[in-house]
């Protein structure tokens, strides 16, 4: 238990986990991995460069997502068929500051489905519930309305903005806006 009566749990590591809509990712995901990382529309709104990832990068990443323990990789996937739909992430998280980065990329198949919603609540009851976490951030690109649409309607509050903080593809610098959610802000969406 943790200070405030929660219960902490390990990360669900491995090749079998699956709850709800989340699951382990598998080798198989590793094509439609590819497919939104080579997709410019989705690609071209992260921060690193997903374009020139091969399939035996999206096999190190998942083989190494099944025992990693400062970081949780997931596959968003079909409740019905188990396909995938996208990947969803806590990266680095610390355990003495109580937070993780949190991550998502969804196939262009899934956009408007509710997969990512469905895979975001899941995630921050894994973060808030499971692991016990009082804060989970993120940062998205200033010009992707989509995306902090998306966050905000999650429950997601904007910080602030690092100015010009990246550099895109075409070599203009683009500003970063920072969200985050807090454990008690999670419990209120919760009721």
């Amino acid at each position: 238990m943790n200070k405030s009566g929660r219960q902490i749990i390990n990360l669900p590591l491995g090749k079998g986990y699956r709850s709800g809509c989340l699951r382990s990712l598998r080798e198989d995901d590793a094509f439609k991995m590819l497919e939104w990382m080579h997709d410019p529309a989705i690609a071209n709104r992260f921060s690193f460069d997903f374009k020139s990832m091969k399939e035996a990068d999206a096999l190190t990443f998942i083989r190494m997502s099944w025992t990693d323990r400062s970081s949780l990789h997931l596959a968003i996937a079909n409740e019905v068929d188990g396909s995938y739909l996208g990947t969803i992430s806590l990266k680095h998280i610390d355990r003495v500051q109580s937070c993780a980065e949190y991550a998502i990329a969804t196939l262009s198949a899934a956009h408007g489905t509710g997969a990512a919603l469905a895979g975001t609540k899941e995630m921050l009851s894994i973060a808030f519930l499971g692991l016990g976490l009082h804060r989970v951030f993120l940062d998205v690109r200033s010009d992707n309305g989509r995306a902090r649409s998306f966050y905000r309607k999650v429950g997601f509050v904007e910080e602030g903005v690092a100015r010009e903080a990246l550099r895109d593809a075409a070599g203009e610098f683009v500003d970063l806006v920072w969200l985050s959610m807090l454990a008690d802000e999670f419990q209120d969406i919760l009721e």
